[in-house]
């Protein structure tokens, strides 16, 4: 079973998640992985938080809880970001990220946020069609913005939601 839940305020249960993120991070942007410090020191800032996808085993308590998802955001007044979401592999293709973006839509409107960007590799078909289900429209693109030794550079293409006002 997957629950979603916003990353724990305890210290204890904070730095496993945080860990365990990490480890995601280390597989799924293997060129551009964000380690456990440098997410630490991000999470330090009041804008930003982080919304984990737990893959509840056999335990009732926290031992049981795997994280196998993440969403890394931050708001800042009425404009938010994704700044990093992924899922491990054997988890893929399940809808976890779907589930994350739609927890995360329904928190943002709670908060008036006006609308919600984020980054994608343009040759990440797979993104790029879950972000455009998920109501993201391409604003920008920054050309050969993706650049790895001995391989094409790649576009990034900016995405926003935004958040209609209800009367």
């Amino acid at each position: 079973m997957f629950v979603i839940e916003k990353l724990p305020a305890e210290a204890t249960n904070l730095g496993q998640a945080v860990q365990e993120v990490a480890d995601i991070e280390s597989i799924v942007q293997s060129h551009d992985a964000w380690e456990y410090h440098a997410l630490c020191d991000l999470l330090e800032q009041d804008s930003i938080d982080m919304l984990l996808v737990y893959d509840e085993q056999d335990g009732i308590d926290n031992a049981g809880k795997v994280v196998i998802g993440y969403c890394l955001y931050q708001v800042v007044f009425e404009q938010a970001e994704v700044l990093r979401i992924g899922t491990l592999p054997n988890y893929q293709r399940q809808g976890i990220a779907s589930k994350l973006l739609t927890q995360l839509n329904k928190e943002l409107q709670l908060r008036d946020v006006a609308s919600l960007l984020l980054e994608v590799r343009a040759d990440n078909a797979p993104a790029v069609a879950l972000y455009t289900k998920h109501e993201f429209a391409v604003i920008h693109k920054r050309k050969n913005y993706y650049q790895l030794p001995y391989q094409a550079a790649v576009d990034a293409l900016i995405m926003q939601r935004t958040y209609e006002d209800t009367p």
